[in-house]
């Protein structure tokens, strides 16, 4: 078994463990995006970045924002997140990675304020209301979809949909290794969250409530 479907079957192990108590099922939200399709863009919340190697959680999330996009389901796609907890701003080094997969670098926008879920929802959403998308998508887990589903259901005037990844397809896809250079992606003099807000603030920040919310 090559390493990607070793990875991707220890992933659904967890994933679908969640689907017990998690609804709706990742595969009922793909079908319904395929009724839907196309999106005019998907949100991609960021994953930290070592320096060395993606996660699998990133691995997961970039593989599958390729996969839609060279599919037709969505047009473009948003990377979203900060350097949070490494030097290495999120946004940006999925954006490598999903150039070096083949991802047209047209298609590819980048969002590099959010320091939380919550925030990579808001921040990509201003972005793509004021660049004239409408259809929009998060494109995650299944663990992260269904935690922000309310916040995108109650907080948004345009529906949010949820494309959380298919396991099963994901295996399907032949193992990959891409190699990026990060440097570009990489802030000086960085200190991670930990050290720069307190554990009550960022509580808040998971929950949203840190956001300055534009009237809409």
């Amino acid at each position: 078994m090559k390493r990607t479907r070793i990875i991707f079957l220890l992933l659904s192990i967890l994933l679908l463990s969640s689907c017990t108590f998690f609804r709706p099922h990742p595969s009922k939200l793909y079908k319904r995006a395929l009724k839907n399709q196309p999106y005019d863009v998907i949100i991609v919340p960021g994953c930290p970045y070592d320096g060395n190697d993606w996660t699998t959680a990133m691995k997961g999330r970039v593989i599958w924002a390729d996969y839609l996009i060279k599919k037709g389901i969505a047009k473009n796609v948003i990377f979203s997140g900060a350097a949070v907890y490494t030097p290495y701003v999120e946004g940006k080094v999925m954006a490598l990675y999903a150039e070096a997969l083949g991802t047209p670098k047209e298609k590819i926008l980048i969002e590099d304020k959010a320091q939380h879920s919550t925030e990579n929802i808001y921040y990509s959403y201003q972005m793509a209301k004021k660049l004239g998308f409408t259809k929009i998508a998060v494109a995650s887990d299944q663990f992260q979809s269904n935690l922000l589903m309310r916040f995108t259901r109650i907080r948004f005037k345009l529906p949010i949909a949820h494309i959380p990844f298919v396991i099963d397809t994901l295996a399907k896809i032949d193992d990959v290794h891409p190699v990026i250079d990060a440097s570009s992606a990489k802030v000086e003099n960085f200190k991670p969250i930990t050290e720069t807000q307190s554990s009550r603030y960022r509580r808040r920040g998971t929950l949203g409530k840190n956001i300055q919310f534009e009237k809409e």
